[in-house]
């Protein structure tokens, strides 16, 4: 997948639990797990806003793009 999610290098960063941010955000525990895993199709806009205040980042901290190799596309 060309867009990889870095919400654990940011937390990581930030010295938050995951358990923290999702008390915060208003989600669970198994979805920052899989928001940490790039495991997930989407993410709402609030849900992102509300990510990147407790974390006091912006989106692209989060997300990166990132373009397939030649040989991935084959």
């Amino acid at each position: 997948m060309p867009i990889i999610v870095q919400l654990d290098i940011m937390l990581a960063r930030r010295k938050v639990r995951s358990k923290d941010l999702a008390e915060h955000v208003g989600i669970t525990e198994a979805n920052v797990s899989l928001l940490k895993q790039g495991k997930v199709k989407g993410v709402r806009f609030d849900t992102l806003e509300k990510i990147c205040a407790y974390l006091h980042c912006q989106p692209a901290d989060l997300l990166v793009y990132q373009p397939p190799s030649d040989a991935q596309e084959k």
